[in-house]
Order: C-alpha cells, then structure tokens, then sequence
C-alpha cells in the first residue's frame, strides 16, 4: 500500500498506529465474530450517511475510503490486505462520514458493530489495536478538516464560534469558510442559495443545508442520536457528561449496566473548557479537557453506554421508574438516576453583556477561543484555577493576558503551581482589587472600562477579548422540586440531609440516604451541581465511581 496515495496528511512516525497491519492469529481471532465474503471492483460497502456500518478486515484486494462531494470524490485513505476499516463512529454507531469501496477483486471479513463492539470488549489485545487506531484516525481527520460538513461563518458572529466549539468538542471534523477572508466564499453560497445576512451556514453532507442550526438541529443532522425507544426501562441514566458524569458511565456500563448518558451540548463540562489540567494523577506533562473528556467519552462507548446529545427539561419524580422528559417531549424511563449537570460560570453585572458573549466575551479557553485573539491583547477574569490555566494558556499566543481579580491576590484560590506560572510570564499583568464595569463595541466588543476598587481610578482599554471564569451556579433548575437543594440551588446528599430535609420529601425508607444520594431515593448527585462538592477533577472523576456501588445497591432493594 503505497502512502502517497493516501489523501491525509499523515505523520510517517504515527502511520503504523493509525492503519496497523494485522498478523494471521489476530485475523484468525476476528474471524471468530464475522463472515468472510466476496468482493468486486467498484462494490460500495459503505455508502456516506448509512447508519449501520459494518466494519470490515481485508484479506485480499483493496478498500478505497474517500469523500463524496456531489458528484467529485476525495480520497481519505486505501486499505490494503491485513488492514481494516473504520474510525471513532463505529465506536459511538454514528453515521459513516465516508464511502468504502472495493478496487480490486478480494476476500474480506465483515462483522456488524454488535460484534465487533464485543470483540473490543473481550480481547484485549485487539481491543487496544481498533482503539488506538480509531482513535487517532478521528484525530487525522479533526487536525485535516475532514468530514462531512463545512461550516460558512464569520469570526465576528457569536453563533459561529458556538458552532465551532460544539463540533469540535464533539470530536467532528468540519471544513470551516470564513466570510470575511476566504475570496470565493461568494460563489459557495449562491451554489447553495444562501445569503451572506444568514451566516453561520451548516452543510450537512453535501446535501442539508441548515441556517444558523441550534446545536440540538445540529446533532440530528449528524446522527448523533439514536431514536429513543421510550417503553424501554434503563437501570441507570447519567445526566451530564462532565468528568463525574463520564465516570459514572464508564464504571456502570463496564459493570454491566444499562446506561444512558444525556449531554445538552458537548462532553468534557467546564472542564472541557480547560486549556491544560496538570495536577489530575497520572498526566504530569498535563492533559486539556477537552482531551481527557474525549478519552473518557470513548471509554464510555467502549463498554456500551448508550450516548444522547439532549437537554433534560423535566424530572417526574411521582412515581417508579422515574422519568426524564427532554426538551423535544421524549420521555426515558430509569430505575436510578445519577445527575452530572454541573454549573456554570456567573455572568458579569453588566447591562449589555449579552451582546458581547461570543462576540468578544467567553466562558471557555480553548483552541477555538484562541484563534479569535492572536497577537492581541486580552482579559481574564477570575482568580481561581480555571481562570489561571486560562491566563498562561492565551499567554502562549497574545500580546498580553490582563489578569484581574477582585480580590487582593491569588494565594487563596488558586494552585501553587499556576501563581508561579502567572508570576514567571512576561505577558501576564495581574490587576487584583479590579473589576469591569462596562463594555463598549457594535457587534463585537471594542474597548472595556475597568475600576481599581482601592484606588477608585477607572480606565478604558480597547481590548476587544474578554475571558470570564469567576465562580459557578449550578444546573438545578429543571429539577421540578423533587429534590432537596441547599440555599444556593445545590443539590443537599447523603449525611447533609437534614431530617425536615427528608420528611418534606416524603422519603419512604427505612434507611438513611447513601452517601452522594439525594432526598429522593436512588436519584444521586456527582460533582460540582453537589452541594459541598470538591471543586478538582480527579474529586468529579471519584465521586462518579462511588455512586455506580450505592446504584447496585439500590437495585438490589
């Protein structure tokens, strides 16, 4: 198989990993799940679209993999004998981004995914072989742009950088037009009959052509969801795909669970939004968050947790099973509840602030976010470690990082090890006893007036990006009453149920709430949206693993 017929960019050194080629024994093993059969030149195995994709060894011939595109093709990649097919889809049972065809006349193993997911699960040594390789063939083709969608937007649009991150924390590769610098943006959109006033533009397959799509319209268009069968009881759903929601899955579905994991928007929860977590164990050159919630959400895949891009509107909680209503009216039914939801950064006091968020104004730092600000100069607010791992992230790539905080310094909130980064950098300023009081701009924020609280002196800096990491209100809100919140909205667990706490909810058991369990009864609460909950990672991660024990108990009532 020659490489330079391969149509990625790949790196030589990473190319054995991402397309390896199988030995006699482990075909010989895979053989076990599937069929051998025939193949013809010009067979199309997989077509782009199709959303049950079978996966497939060859033994003999070619498997071509390219990109329709009207009526023009892209090649993506060849297989030849002893390599296979497939990527991070056939992991999560997506849609098949591209179509498999065979060149030459050959023999080839095919197995459906349900064998092919339990031949992941139960050989390990293979099972470490088509994951890797998904894995970083997924990467290959977020780093080229490669997919099944192009994006037409523009930098100055709020709704454009909010369809940029949900692709990209969902780990799906888009082509990305910018309005304002690509010369033939013009005549793509006539081609699709768009105007430039309807920008962001989504084109789903070469096919959809999606105006300004919510991101709920945008994960239907991709598949990312399967249709609910909603007779169906689940032994648990985990609600939020943060690291305490992540754990969970992983842990209930390898311990063979029924699991469904609801996300509104992408996995990884504020942590997501992390440039780099240095001190989670076990990654001491550190890890982003976006990073580590794609391990996470994959592992979770890998042991057959069920994942749904929705938003949970409405817990029922009179009666057993309980049941979540989603915002488009499905309802699933589940004997045990584990809720994830997380906060949310607080917004700035500011009478026009929602005119700026995503226009100059961002509750996340990522790669996304810093490509909107190179060269510039820019502010953070926020004197924990979030805020910090945001200031010495954006510092690699602007002119300057404006640190303010309202208090005097950062000792009391943040890490050690982030103060002496701040300390260390030339380009971070740390402005303490100092808040923003207003912001300027038409449609993308232009200038920001900031007050030293001390002094009392007020000044304006144009600085058209402002990066907003201050403390977080939890997503309690469509719990519909069922559950016990402290005075803050969190939701009150184990020994801080008080016992009015659980007359009011009428608990009906004899015995006292588990640890981590709410006032209604096999319903759990992990991580930040826990009242007294340590705000780390690796505390989230922990306390998702916990709540899968107290689950099995529960069903065992």
């Amino acid at each position: 198989m020659s490489n330079t017929r391969r149509g990625l960019p790949l790196t030589s050194s990473r190319i054995e990993k991402i397309f390896p080629k199988l030995t006699p024994e482990q075909i010989r093993r895979i053989a076990a799940y599937g069929r051998m059969r025939s193949v013809q030149p010009g067979e199309v195995l997989i077509e782009q679209g199709d959303t049950s994709v079978p996966f497939f060894v060859v033994i003999t011939g070619e498997i071509e993999i390219v990109r329709p595109s009207g009526a023009a093709e892209t090649l993506v990649t060849i297989h030849g004998s002893g390599q296979f097919t497939g990527e991070a889809n056939m992991l999560s049972g997506r849609r098949s981004f591209f179509r498999a065809r065979a060149t030459k006349p050959g023999k080839v193993i095919e197995l459906d995914r349900t064998h092919m997911m339990a031949l992941v699960q139960t050989d390990a040594e293979l099972g470490e072989i088509l994951m890797r390789a998904f894995i970083l063939r997924r990467v290959e083709l977020v780093a080229a742009g490669v997919g099944d969608v192009v994006l037409i937007g523009s930098t100055y649009s709020a709704d454009t950088l909010r369809i940029k991150e949900f692709l990209m924390r969902n780990g799906h590769p888009y082509s990305y037009i910018d309005l304002e610098r690509d010369p033939d943006v013009q005549n793509l959109l006539d081609s699709f009959k768009v105007s430039a006033s309807e920008i962001p533009v989504l084109v789903c397959r070469g096919q959809l052509v999606l105006r300004n799509p919510s991101n709920q319209v945008i994960a239907d268009c991709l598949g990312f969801n399967e249709s609910i069968d909603q007779t169906h009881v689940r032994d648990l759903v985990v609600i939020g795909a943060g690291p305490s929601g992540l754990a969970a899955a992983v842990y209930g579905a390898s311990e063979g669970l029924d699991v469904m994991v609801l996300e509104t928007s992408s996995p990884g929860g504020q942590a997501g939004s992390s440039s780099r977590i240095e001190n989670y164990l076990g990654f001491p050159t550190g890890i982003s968050g976006q990073e580590l919630a794609g391990r996470a959400y994959v592992q979770a895949q890998k042991f057959g947790a069920h994942m749904l891009i929705a938003k949970s509107t409405r817990l029922i909680c009179d009666r057993k099973p309980y049941i979540i209503e989603l915002e488009n009216g499905a309802r699933i039914s589940t004997r045990t509840i584990v809720i994830a939801t997380g906060a949310q950064y607080r917004k700035l006091p500011l009478e026009n602030l929602s005119r700026f968020e995503g226009a100059g104004v961002y509750h996340g730092a990522t790669f996304v976010e810093s490509q909107l600000c190179g060269g510039q100069e820019v502010i953070v607010v926020g004197g924990g470690n979030s805020a910090g791992q945001a200031a010495v992230f954006l510092a690699q790539t602007t002119k300057r990082v404006h640190m303010l905080v309202r208090s005097s310094g950062l000792a009391a909130s943040m890490s050690r090890y982030l103060i002496r980064r701040i300390e260390n950098s030339p380009t971070i300023i740390l402005r303490p006893q100092t808040e923003i009081v207003s912001l300027e701009g038409d449609n993308h924020l232009n200038s920001v007036y900031w007050r030293n609280s001390q002094t009392g002196q007020t000044e304006k800096n144009e600085i058209s990006h402002v990066f907003v990491m201050t403390g977080a209100d939890p997503n309690t809100d469509w719990l519909n009453g069922c559950i016990a919140l402290d005075d803050k909205g969190f939701i009150k667990t184990g020994p801080d149920l008080l016992p009015e706490n659980l007359s009011a909810a009428g608990w009906p058991l004899m015995r006292q709430p588990y640890v981590l369990e709410s006032s209604l009864p096999g319903v759990f609460a992990v991580g930040d949206v826990r009242g007294g909950s340590i705000k780390r990672v690796a505390s989230a991660v922990g306390e998702g693993s916990i709540a899968i024990s107290f689950v099995h108990k529960v069903l065992q009532e």
